[in-house]
């Protein structure tokens, strides 16, 4: 059985000149993240992988993910491939993962997140929301041959006001 947890970036800051890869996270972003953690922090562990685009808001919002959760945020794995927009890209990249790696949690953007969820879940969804969340499990015990999977839970910021 393979667990995947794909988190969306928290909402992020277009007012600054940054380039798209340097955009920060708004107040509101880390507000919604921090409550995101809050309700799955029984349901995560240090068993779980990390990893996370290299993009400054989804590093940020990796990092305040494991200070919510008491994750190790030193043990995030920062990988530029998973700056991606792309399902394709999105699936090579977790179909890569070691098959030791039991328990992963991903931290990327959209659309992949969305279309990967759609993909490879049993439930649709119109969009994974930034600081979304959606953990999917497998019940297989290699990556490479991940299908249709089950969604275990699902966590939407706009659900939670």
């Amino acid at each position: 059985m393979l667990s995947l947890i794909l988190v969306r970036h928290a909402k992020s800051s277009w007012d600054l000149p940054d380039n798209d890869k340097q955009r920060k996270l708004t107040a509101q972003g880390e507000n919604t993240i921090r409550k995101v953690a809050i309700l799955v922090k029984d349901e995560v562990s240090e068993e779980f992988s990390i990893w996370s685009s290299s993009a400054v808001r989804t590093m940020s919002t990796a990092s305040l993910f494991c200070d919510y959760t008491g994750l190790d945020k030193k043990s995030i794995v920062f990988k530029d491939d998973l700056y991606t927009f792309s399902v394709g890209d999105l699936e090579r990249i977790i179909k890569q993962c070691e098959n030791s790696v039991k328990q992963l949690i991903l931290f990327g953007h959209n659309e992949a997140i969305t279309d990967f969820v759609n993909k490879f879940g049993d439930i649709n969804v119109d969009n994974v929301p930034t600081a979304g969340l959606v953990y999917l499990q497998f019940d297989v015990d290699c990556w490479e041959n991940i299908n249709k999977g089950k969604i275990i839970k699902h966590i939407f910021p706009k659900e939670l006001d």
